[in-house]
């Protein structure tokens, strides 16, 4: 009897060698005449064990990882194909290795498990089953699960979704429009990249759900054009979809449409804010647009539409499958549900992480992360993406809440966790804050534009001990003018960890220029 082994083809694994893994499994059984098929299905997220195999046994998977080509043959010598444990790269029970035990895996919890472009796989893993019940929904219903549910947006502003769609479901038109941010560009994220390649059909059943929802009948994935795999997966993941009736001109018999597409990016960190999507989207330049109207009221092609993060939209089959209630019982005041966390920088266990709301950042750095990979102590973390603050140790210990986050002017943003040893120069991160802004900005407002441009000046004389004090006073009420005078989110949250790390690190803009240190 064939036995089944399991290796993931997601970029991660693929960048560290799972085709050649995957070869080498096949023609090693081959050579010595044992029977397995190689199924190639997505990452679990646990990025420092890619390329992490597993073999399927009666009392249900077992792991290996990291695992090379060269391991293949002592692999099959210790018993791969039973599932022994004597191989120096076994990790016993996957859904037993304690990085993965503790998570509450709900939006996630089928990346690893399911062959991605397999309708049966996902049906048998409870999918669609979301989509089936929002079928059998009036649209004002579906809007009211969602409500309940407490979802919020989790590309950054953390709005409410179901506030969101009930907008652009009272909202005559039509036309209406569900758009996806799939413009992954945060600095250390890579959960939206999961959820495409390792379950993409959770997507398009969110995405179908929000159109049933608002009366929409056509969307549009806006993917970030650096991920070329997912761009294939999806694009067959939506043709096989369509083949089972679970997109097309009609649901599962029901007589509702609805239709999606995947649209390349523009290669613009800037096309990741919704309306500078929604201009790319059209064809045009991704500029800033201004708001008044919101885009739920005059959105794509100046028709109502739902613009919505990956993770926002994966997360609606659960909470329509299994009630509001039971994705709101997760998480901790208005953070309902889970959130995706992505571990990155200098980490020991880099990975995704997928928890409740009111976890800390010492137990995710710590017991999750295992610290640095350096070995080095921890100094600082950046929660959010490029434009969000840097952490010291004393904030820690805060829960992972909106709330409490915007208490300090810190963001949870997009999940991203970039962790830095007590090497770091945390002047060089604060230029390099405004050099990013300097890099993407769109140009059309001139405290983003301009703004950033004399940042980066300001903080290299500071570097170069000129006139410091008057170039840190400088420095500061130029980090105002932008946070207040900004038209978007870049530059009026660049300011952010630049403040940061004045605020928190202020040694570091003290220090004797390269060359002058005693």
């Amino acid at each position: 009897m064939s036995v089944r082994v399991f290796v993931p083809r997601d970029t991660t694994a693929l960048s560290l060698g799972a085709d050649a893994v995957a070869t080498g499994l096949e023609r090693e059984a081959e050579r010595r005449g044992l029977e397995l098929t190689v199924v190639r299905n997505g990452s679990r997220g646990l990025a420092w064990l890619e390329p992490l195999v597993e073999v399927e046994t009666p009392a249900g998977r077992v792991a290996y990882g990291p695992v090379t080509p060269a391991d293949v043959p002592s692999l099959l010598d210790e018993g791969l194909l039973e599932g022994r444990d004597g191989h120096a790269l076994a990790q016993g029970p996957t859904e037993s290795i304690p990085y993965l035990a503790r998570q509450q895996r709900l939006t996630f919890a089928r990346i690893g498990v399911t062959d991605p472009l397999s309708v049966d796989d996902y049906k048998a893993h409870d999918g669609f089953r979301g989509l089936e019940a929002a079928l059998a929904l009036e649209p004002q219903d579906i809007v009211e699960e969602v409500k309940a549910s407490g979802l919020r947006g989790r590309g950054g502003a953390a709005f409410p979704t179901g506030i969101k769609w009930q907008t652009v479901l009272d909202t005559p038109a039509d036309q209406k429009y569900i758009v996806c941010n799939a413009d992954e560009g945060d600095s250390g994220t890579f959960a939206d990249r999961l959820i495409m390649e390792c379950d993409p059909y959770v997507l398009i059943e969110g995405m179908a759900i929000a159109g049933l929802a608002v009366n929409a009948t056509q969307g549009y994935i806006y993917l970030r054009s650096e991920y070329p795999l997912a761009k294939e997966i999806l694009d067959d993941a939506i043709a096989r979809a369509e083949a089972a009736g679970y997109l097309g001109d009609d649901l599962q018999g029901s007589g509702r449409a609805f239709h999606l597409e995947v649209r390349l990016g523009a290669g613009a960190y800037i096309c990741g804010e919704e309306t500078s999507l929604l201009e790319s989207l059209e064809g045009k330049r991704g500029l800033v647009r201004f708001k008044p109207p919101l885009p739920a009221i005059e959105g794509l092609f100046g028709r109502p539409t739902v613009v919505n993060n990956v993770l926002s939209l994966a997360a609606v089959p659960f909470i329509l499958a299994e009630g509001a209630q039971a994705y709101a019982n997760h998480g901790m005041g208005r953070s309902r549900g889970t959130l995706a966390l992505q571990l990155a920088g200098n980490v020991q266990r880099g990975g995704l992480v997928e928890l409740a709301f009111g976890t800390t950042l010492r137990t995710l750095m710590e017991e999750f992360g295992g610290g640095t990979a350096s070995g080095r102590p921890l100094r600082a973390v950046q929660v959010g993406g490029p434009l969000c603050a840097y952490l010291p140790e004393n904030q820690w210990d805060m829960p992972l809440d909106y709330e409490t986050f915007a208490e300090v002017g810190a963001g949870v943003g997009h999940g991203g966790v970039v962790m830095f040893d007590d090497s770091v120069d945390m002047a060089e991160q604060a230029r390099f804050s405004m050099e990013f802004c300097k890099v993407e900005s769109c140009g059309k407002c001139t405290p983003c534009r301009i703004g950033s441009t004399r940042g980066v000046e300001v903080i290299d004389r500071i570097r170069a001990n000129e006139n410091r004090d008057a170039n840190l006073e400088l420095l500061g009420e130029l980090c105002e003018t932008m946070e207040d005078g900004s038209l978007c989110a870049m530059g009026g949250m660049t300011p952010f960890p630049v403040q940061s790390a004045l605020k928190y690190f202020p040694d570091d803009f003290q220090r004797a220029p390269e060359g002058d240190r005693s």
